[in-house]
């Protein structure tokens, strides 16, 4: 670590599904230091894959909740080991898997207070969880308390105003509600529920940390527009639910300061500020520093798409979250199954490289000629529909493509696809819109310019490979800041700046506007299609 001495630092960690990471800021915005555990290989008693345990009905996906324990111990201890000076440290936040939840068992709060410098956090809290696996976003075994919930609500619209989603089974209310039905004495054992966000700032605070507004939005229980928990929604998931997950907060708020424990083990400052963990997107979301009017497009196994919004639109589809640094805005999120796997497959099946690729793509028109396809490799979510379909300029159905007019189709039909899901949830080109691109497939320009050109915007990149870590450093130094009035955007003024890489052309507009109505079109009917015969 290179940070003079008099140097603030500010930590930010990330607990994802595959690994626990951390990245150190100084106050200029430079990056000091990065490290991670990967839980498969670092913690190979736990067993899992790809951090995970998949159950034999492949509907129940878990992790080991004491797993992510020991990898703070691990992660900590080799920051110790390299001589990283926790004493500068001036706050820390982090950011964990979404909707992923943890259930403290009785007596877990007076552990959390009462820890021993002398002892590993993993040993003190071998005890501290009613439920030891810990359901994560993976998990899609409860659509018998979706439907339940959305009947109470009044319809999965009517959630979906509430909440900003219609139920869904990762989401963390309805598992939740599954433990009640389907293991009560686990649950009657409980005296907290935590998000992976909210148990990781338990750690450090060395009690209970408040579930942040942004995190919190992804539970089918908080509703947007008070920013508290809906008695509705509590009472349709659990009875006594409120005080198990306590009041929510604002995501930049300042929770206290590092426990003793982690004063005396590894030499925090008394005074190193916790700043409220959030959840992975709405970290990515200020590690991007994404801005009123921008989009975010990850490129990656799957794609997802970011959003700010002020007014958002509620909607069947996508996810609409509390804003994590401007609470008085959203933030909408889409995913899509369905991303590089298939723009590696189709690489593959049309000359095998990305440079064939790339000149395929520079070889057909914007537009092209009218032919349009959708390539579900695998059951998509948006829309729920599996398959590859091509049509023509008449919208006939055809079997084939020739290669140039494949790749092109795959790509225009994906950031088409992402378009009109994203303006369908509220958001609008204009003049000022920036699309932030990121994933592995943001490294080719090619693939970028029809991103650009789709979107009708200019395409900028980010080193984003930390995203969520980066975010919450970010929101650290916010943390501190935003109590003497400080925006997060002048808080991270000094941050690396996007660059440019791709500008639309003069024409993009006229043709994907008439394209897109089009898209909009064949969709629907894959997606009618789709369905099944009753």
């Amino acid at each position: 670590m290179t940070a003079a001495r008099d140097q603030d630092v500010f930590l930010g960690f990330d607990f994802s599904t595959q690994q626990l990471k951390v990245l150190a800021l100084d106050s200029e915005l430079r990056i000091l230091y990065e490290d991670k555990v990967q839980f498969d290989s670092d913690l190979p008693e736990f067993r899992t894959q790809g951090g995970v345990h998949i159950q034999e009905d492949r509907l129940t996906v878990t992790s080991p909740t004491l797993m992510w324990v020991q990898a703070l111990d691990l992660l900590l201890d080799n920051m110790k080991t390299r001589g990283f000076q926790f004493s500068r440290v001036k706050a820390l936040s982090g950011s964990g898997q979404q909707h992923g939840s943890v259930f403290w068992r009785k007596g877990a709060g007076h552990k959390l207070t009462t820890m021993d410098p002398e002892q590993q956090l993993s040993h003190i809290l071998q005890d501290s969880f009613s439920v030891p696996q810990s359901p994560v976003w993976m998990d899609s075994s409860s659509r018998t308390q979706c439907d339940a919930l959305e009947r109470a609500a009044g319809g999965a619209l009517r959630l979906s105003e509430i909440t900003g989603s219609k139920a869904y089974e990762r989401f963390t209310g309805n598992q939740i509600s599954k433990v009640f039905h389907t293991r009560p004495e686990e649950f009657y054992q409980t005296e907290r529920i935590s998000l992976v966000s909210s148990f990781a700032a338990s750690l450090f605070l060395g009690k209970y940390a408040a579930i942040d507004f942004s995190d919190g939005s992804g539970m089918n229980l908080l509703d947007l527009s008070s920013k508290a928990w809906s008695d509705v929604c509590l009472d349709a998931c659990a009875p006594g639910l409120r005080p198990l997950l306590a009041d929510p907060v604002d995501s930049s708020s300042v929770l206290g300061s590092v426990c003793l424990y982690f004063v005396k083990r590894f030499g925090f400052s008394e005074t190193c500020s916790v700043v409220a963990f959030t959840g992975d997107n709405p970290a990515s979301l200020a590690g991007m520093r994404l801005q009123p009017g921008d989009v975010a497009v990850s490129l990656g196994t799957s794609d997802t798409v970011f959003l700010w919004l002020q007014y958002p639109q509620p909607a069947l589809e996508g996810h609409v979250f509390i804003n994590p640094v401007q609470p008085e805005h959203y933030m909408a999120l889409l995913c899509f199954k369905n991303g590089s796997l298939v723009r590696e497959r189709i690489r593959d099946q049309t000359g095998g490289s990305w440079d064939k690729f790339s000149s395929a793509l520079s070889s057909s028109p914007l537009g092209n000629n009218g032919n349009i396809g959708l390539y579900f490799d695998v059951m998509e979510i948006l829309p729920a529909a599996c398959g590859v379909r091509r049509f023509d300029a008449d919208d006939n159905e055809v079997a084939s493509f020739p290669p140039h007019t494949e790749v092109r189709a795959l790509l225009e039909g994906q950031f088409l696809s992402r378009r009109l899901h994203s303006e369908r949830l509220g958001y609008h080109i204009s003049p000022g819109t920036r699309v932030l691109a990121t994933g592995g497939a943001s490294s080719n320009r090619h693939i970028l310019q029809v991103l650009s050109d789709v979107f009708n915007a200019p395409v900028f990149t980010i080193d984003s490979s930390n995203s969520a870590c980066l975010g919450s450093a970010y929101r650290a130094l916010h943390g501190l800041l935003k109590q003497s009035g400080v925006s997060f955007f002048d808080a991270v003024k000094n941050g690396a700046e996007p660059k440019l890489m791709a500008t639309p052309d003069p024409t993009a507009n006229q043709v994907y506007d008439q394209m897109l109505k089009r898209f909009a079109q064949v969709e629907e009917r894959v997606l009618l299609e789709s369905r099944p015969q009753i």
